[in-house]
């Protein structure tokens, strides 16, 4: 309880009023609430609750996270709310030294296990670690587990666990393969569904309709008119955000970038910079879209349009946490019309739209039913539809030649062929983790 009052909680949020509950009565449990609403502290408070009495030093829970941020923020919960419990916490995942997860298991003899699937199922491999005496085990975030190719591995994980013991989901959406996971691996479970799913309603949504060429010209206006606070924009691939990283650091932004291609020193880094402030601008794929709460981020800007609305919920569900306010801004082309209807629809209304003017040239609002394209003045919009033309029959080359970028002097005008091909938001690549390959097509140099 000292911990709660530090930890400055006052009053539960829904998730956690309907799930402490049951989970303390020992009933297995399906979590459903939209990110951001604290479903980490539901089941970490109820497992130190049931860790005070019994055995010490021998691993008696077991959490299943999809990222290794995600394991190491989950495992600094437990550690915030467990502080006088002497209960240990410890986190596995890869791209890090083994030698010194191995030397931790020996030396502090955890009760709390927060582990991604892949480097556990190494440890168990090698018997340096035992699941013999877990009570409890938790999948969090058990959609994007799903997506990742993670099913094989949690089957073989929940194979070596006790018959007895008591099996927690939580997630902010609930595809059908989920319900084939509760019905698998659960005993009547009990249902929790906060809002059916839906994002956040402390967020406000914009979009913002733009052609594919201007997307850097009118995320620069955004970030200089509107986005002051601590930005956390999303790019469709690992190559696409460091670019787009290291551009706005070299046009003096505070930027860093987190994908999966940074080693695990590197994003642990980032996100330092990030979650301090020292840096305002992150860059990231979807590796950053699930469970990561850094409560100073008051935008989520969607560079590039997400493939599903889920893939939109977890999105933006890093600002708006916690009750507190957010907004959400999407960069919008003609391609993503029919995407932007489907979260219209799961938002529940339709969603304010906005128009940059980038000075000689002015963009139209023409995501409605009746426009095909944006409008452009008369002498870029032919080039712009060859340049499509073009694109689209090319989408099978490794690269496309393009002329040299311009720079306008009052504008970023860099200007490049329109990236068309949609991408998988789900498994963005992880040394550490297993994942379905063959997910992404080929990527593409530029930014826009």
């Amino acid at each position: 309880m000292n911990a709660i009052e530090r930890a400055g909680y006052t009053e539960p949020t829904p998730i956690q009023a309907q799930a402490i509950g049951p989970i303390l009565e020992g009933k297995d449990l399906l979590g459903l609430a939209q990110t951001g609403t604290g479903k980490t502290a539901a089941f970490a408070l109820p497992i130190l609750q049931h860790l005070l009495s019994g055995e010490r030093c021998t691993a008696r829970a077991l959490i299943l996270s999809p990222t290794r941020e995600l394991a190491e923020q989950t495992r600094k919960a437990f550690e915030t709310l467990g502080k006088e419990t002497g209960l240990f916490a410890l986190s596995i995942y890869g791209g890090v030294s083994v030698s010194a997860q191995l030397r931790s298991l020996k030396r502090d003899m955890p009760e709390i296990i927060v582990a991604c699937p892949g480097r556990l199922l190494d440890l168990m491999g090698q018997h340096a670690i035992s699941l013999k005496d877990i009570e409890i085990l938790v999948l969090d975030e058990a959609d994007q587990m799903f997506d990742m190719g993670f099913l094989p591995s949690i089957r073989k994980i929940i194979g070596s666990l006790p018959e007895k013991h008591q099996t927690l989901m939580f997630s902010a959406t609930l595809p059908t393969e989920i319900r084939g996971l509760a019905r698998e691996f659960q005993k009547e479970p009990v249902r929790i569904e906060i809002s059916n799913s839906q994002p956040v309603e402390t967020v406000n949504h914009i979009v913002y309709p733009v052609m594919q060429a201007d997307k850097y010209a009118v995320l620069s206006v955004i970030l200089k008119d509107s986005a002051t606070g601590q930005a956390l924009i999303f790019a469709r691939t690992k190559h696409r955000a460091q670019k787009l990283a290291t551009r706005l650091s070299e046009e003096g932004h505070l930027a860093a970038s987190l994908h999966g291609n940074l080693s695990q020193a590197q994003r642990d880094k980032a996100m330092q910079k990030f979650r301090s402030g020292k840096v305002r601008i992150m860059v990231a794929t979807d590796i950053a879209a699930r469970g990561l709460d850094i409560r100073g981020i008051s935008h989520v800007i969607n560079f590039d349009m997400p493939d599903t609305p889920e893939a939109y919920t977890h999105r933006i569900g890093r600002t708006g946490r916690m009750m507190h306010s957010g907004i959400a801004l999407t960069l919008t082309t003609p391609e993503d019309r029919s995407m932007l209807k489907i979260i219209e629809r799961l938002v529940g209304k339709p969603i304010e739209r906005k128009i940059v003017s980038l000075g000689d040239k002015e963009i139209l609002n023409s995501m409605d039913d009746r426009a095909d394209t944006m409008q452009e003045p008369a002498a870029a919009s032919n080039g712009m539809r060859d340049q499509r033309s073009t694109m689209h029959n090319r989408t099978h080359e490794k690269t496309s030649h393009r002329p040299p970028a311009t720079h306008a002097t009052n504008s970023f005008a860099h200007r490049a062929k329109p990236d068309s091909t949609r991408r998988s938001v789900h498994g963005s690549p992880q040394k550490s983790v297993r994942h379905t390959s063959g997910r992404h097509p080929k990527e593409y140099a530029s930014i826009p």
